[in-house]
């Protein structure tokens, strides 16, 4: 079966996995933003991160439910095979 896995499946997968890195990064740590680009766009109010963490909880969402997708795919045509 990971023969018949396409390309497509293994990009989906790694920015599933990256971007729920840091879903889980900016969750724990909210500040690092602030820290690593040396601004505060929030003045501190933590809205910016709460944003930052509803879209890469959606966007990890999503690349998990493509790549459920191609990995059904590629089982659907092993199994016709």
């Amino acid at each position: 079966m990971k023969n018949s896995l396409r390309r497509r499946f293994w990009v989906e997968t790694i920015l599933a996995a990256i971007t729920g890195i840091m879903f889980l990064i900016t969750l724990v740590w909210h500040d690092w933003i602030e820290i690593v680009f040396n601004v505060d766009p929030d003045h501190g109010s933590g809205s910016l991160e709460l944003l930052i963490i509803g879209i890469l909880l959606v966007v990890t969402i999503v690349f998990l439910v493509l790549a459920n997708f191609e990995w059904r795919r590629a089982r659907t045509q092993v199994a016709i095979s």
